[in-house]
C-alpha cells in the first residue's frame, strides 16, 4: 500500500450522507488528513464520516467563502486538497497527484478538470464541458477567497500547473433535485442584477430562454447527454430566463 501523502482534503456539506461516502473513498488512501465541515446535517452525514476516519466539525453556513476558509483553518497540513461532497477524484488523477509529491513539485497552484456526471449515469457524457478549477494548493501562498457566492482560490496572479486527469462531479440527484437547487441559487442571483439596466433587461427577457438554451445544449454540449441532456439544457435555460423575471419582482 502506498504511504499517505502529507495533505489536508477538506469538504463542506450538509444532508449528504447518501453520497459523501464516495468522496471519502477517493481520497482515502491519498491524503494523511480528512476534514468534513458541516453546517447542520440532519441525515447523519457527521456520523458517515466519522465511520470513515474523518475529522468533523461544525460551522453555520456563511456562504461558500467563509466555509471553506474555516476548512482550510482546521487543517493541519499547509498543503490543502479541496472537494465538494458530491465530487470524487479519478485514480488517475490520484496517481498524479502522488507523482508530484514524488517529483519534489516547485509550483503551489494545481488546477483540475471538474467534469460533471448526471443522475444515474456512470460516466460523463461524450465531450462534457468542464470547469478548470484550483483544488490543490500550498496555504502558504494562497487560499479562497471570502466570497459568499463565489468558492474560488486567490492566487495572487501566480503559476498554476493544471493536472491532466479529472475530479468527477455529480451534482445532482434527479431533475427535481436539479430544479430545487436552480431556484435556490437564482434567487441570490436576482438579488446582484443591477437595477439601472432595466431598459436592458426586459430586452433579455425576451431573449434570455432561446439564447440560454443554445448555450447549454450546443456550446455546453448537452447534445451529447442524450434526453438527459435535452431536459438539462431546457431545466437551465429556463431558470436563466426567471432569473430576470425575478428581477422585476424583487423591490
Amino acid at each position: 500500500m502506498n504511504e499517505k501523502l502529507p495533505i489536508s482534503c477538506f469538504i463542506i456539506a450538509q444532508d449528504e450522507a447518501d453520497r459523501i461516502d464516495k468522496t471519502i473513498q477517493s481520497v482515502k488512501e491519498l491524503v494523511d488528513e480528512i476534514i468534513v465541515i458541516d453546517s447542520g446535517s440532519t441525515d447523519g452525514t457527521q456520523k458517515v464520516a466519522e465511520e470513515m476516519g474523518c475529522k468533523v466539525f461544525f460551522n453555520k453556513w456563511n456562504g461558500f467563502g467563509p466555509q471553506k476558509r474555516f476548512g482550510e483553518d482546521c487543517s493541519k497540513n499547509k498543503w490543502l486538497l479541496n472537494l465538494d461532497a458530491d465530487e470524487y477524484i479519478s485514480p488517475e488523477l490520484s496517481g498524479e497527484i502522488r507523482n508530484l509529491f514524488a517529483n519534489n513539485m516547485n509550483d503551489n497552484f494545481y488546477s483540475m478538470k471538474v467534469i460533471p456526471i448526471y443522475p444515474n449515469w456512470n460516466k460523463p457524457r461524450l465531450f462534457s464541458a468542464h470547469h478548470l478549477c484550483v483544488r490543490l494548493y500550498n496555504i502558504e501562498h494562497g487560499r479562497f477567497s471570502d466570497s459568499k457566492v463565489h468558492d474560488s482560490v486567490e492566487t495572487n496572479f501566480k503559476k498554476i500547473i493544471a493536472l491532466k486527469n479529472p475530479v468527477f462531479h455529480k451534482s445532482v440527484r434527479s431533475f427535481k433535485h436539479l430544479v430545487e437547487k436552480e431556484n435556490n441559487y437564482i434567487k441570490m442571483q436576482a438579488l446582484s442584477l443591477k437595477k439601472n439596466n432595466r431598459a436592458f433587461l426586459f430586452f433579455r427577457l425576451i431573449i434570455e430562454f432561446p439564447l440560454a438554451f443554445i448555450k447549454y445544449y450546443f456550446i455546453r454540449r448537452h447534445i451529447t447527454g442524450y434526453l438527459t441532456g435535452f431536459f438539462t439544457a431546457l431545466i437551465l435555460a429556463y431558470f436563466r430566463w426567471k432569473r430576470i423575471m425575478l428581477f422585476f419582482k424583487i423591490k
